[in-house]
């Protein structure tokens, strides 16, 4: 095996252990700030079919179509058991 190979393995095994540091306590605390972050913006995004006024559609148009895939689990976290009317269907 040559130096590099092992170079690599300690650093894989330092970055291992750096993670269940200083990482992995906080893994359930980050991912919950991100799910927060990201139901924001989708809120944002689709706020039309909530019935407000949506001040960045014009902005937002390019993203519909990769938050269309997210759109579903959205709604379900936020306890519509169906999408909201006048948009589009997803279940």
């Amino acid at each position: 095996m040559s130096w590099w190979g092992a170079l690599r393995r300690r650093l894989r095994a330092a970055r291992e252990i750096y993670e269940g540091m200083f990482v992995a306590p906080y893994r359930a605390q980050i991912y919950r700030e991100y799910l927060e972050q990201r139901d924001l913006f989708l809120l944002a995004g689709f706020s039309d079919l909530l019935g407000a006024p949506n001040p960045v559609a014009f902005y937002t148009l390019e993203l519909y179509p990769d938050l269309i895939e997210q759109f579903h689990q959205w709604h379900l976290r936020m306890g519509m058991e169906r999408p909201p009317e006048g948009g589009f269907r997803c279940c």
